[in-house]
């Protein structure tokens, strides 16, 4: 069997796991085996069949883009981490700006004054 890390991101579709165990010679395999075990998961790192573009699935610490995607090879005892690209900020349309212009801000409390005779 092959231990998949889990990140936080992905722990409740496998029970709150961070490592659970798949089998399969090759990273499709593998994720086969996992999917039809939490299939929660598929949703989260699936699109339209084909390992969703924002997640990473990595191979003892390689990239399997870089290998031979999900056609790379898998040895027994080896550790796969899927990791989904995280993402930031305020969905669009949701950001909520003050009417009006924005306040004044005081930095200092000395006034200038023009110098004396001038």
């Amino acid at each position: 069997m092959t231990r998949v890390r889990i990140p936080p991101t992905l722990r409740p579709e496998v029970g709150g796991e961070r490592q659970v165990e798949a089998a399969g010679g090759t990273v499709r395999e593998l994720l086969d085996d996992l999917l039809s075990r939490f299939p929660g998961l598929r949703e989260q790192i699936v699109e339209e069949d084909e390992l969703a573009p924002f997640v990473n699935v990595y191979v003892e610490g390689e990239d399997v883009r870089t290998l031979d995607g999900l056609e790379t090879p898998v040895r027994e005892g080896s550790t796969v981490i899927l990791l989904p690209a995280m993402a930031g900020g305020a969905p669009r349309g949701n950001l909520r700006v003050p009417p009006g212009p924005p306040p004044l801000v005081r930095f200092a409390d000395r006034r200038l004054t023009p110098p004396a005779g001038g």
